[in-house]
């Protein structure tokens, strides 16, 4: 394994939270060296679920200055390197949702993928995925619009079947109006 690269929970999901875990582990390194100036016992700070979903993935120790600078180290790598998508829906998605779909992108696009979500009402339903050079559009309103021909013609043919002929004209269908039959 590369000295570097660390695995990624799917807890970790987007670019925010690399930049996130870093400042942690930074906050927590600059903890542990002022106990050791001190001359303090060391005992462990309180973390965050991100950072103790990183250490057991990689089955480190916090309290380890090596196991530290690995962590910095592999998340710049992951910050300077991964890949991102940004993913827009109609409405916030579950956080379980994300995480199972950063977990299969993760299996089967690229093992440090990262996800931005974003909100875009107007889609309708799906979703539209952008990476750095290629869009992907799978929303309900693309669907229509590529289907508007299909639908226009489908609503003619319907409304040329409800409406009668007009030369079929009787007088029962004139309209009187104030008294005046037009």
């Amino acid at each position: 394994m590369n000295e570097n690269k660390i695995i990624l929970p799917s807890t970790i999901v987007s670019p925010t939270d690399i930049a996130r875990l870093v400042r942690e582990v930074e906050t927590v390194d600059d903890y542990f060296r002022q106990i050791e100036i001190r001359g303090q016992e060391k005992t462990a700070p309180r973390m965050s679920k991100l950072l103790d979903s990183t250490i057991a993935a990689n089955q480190l120790s916090i309290e380890d200055s090596a196991s530290r600078d690995r962590i910095v180290q592999g998340l710049q790598t992951v910050q300077a390197s991964a890949p991102i998508m940004h993913i827009s829906f109609s409405v916030d998605p579950p956080g379980s949702h994300v995480q199972s779909l950063v977990t299969w992108l993760r299996k089967n696009i690229d093992s440090n993928v990262l996800v931005t979500v974003g909100l875009q009402p107007n889609i309708g339903a799906g979703c539209v995925v952008r990476t750095t050079n290629k869009i992907f559009d799978l929303s309900l309103r693309e669907y229509f619009t590529s289907k508007r021909d299909f639908f226009t013609k489908k609503l003619h043919d319907s409304l040329q079947e409800s409406t009668p002929d007009q030369s079929e004209t009787t007088q029962s269908q004139v309209v009187v109006t104030n008294g005046v039959s037009t």
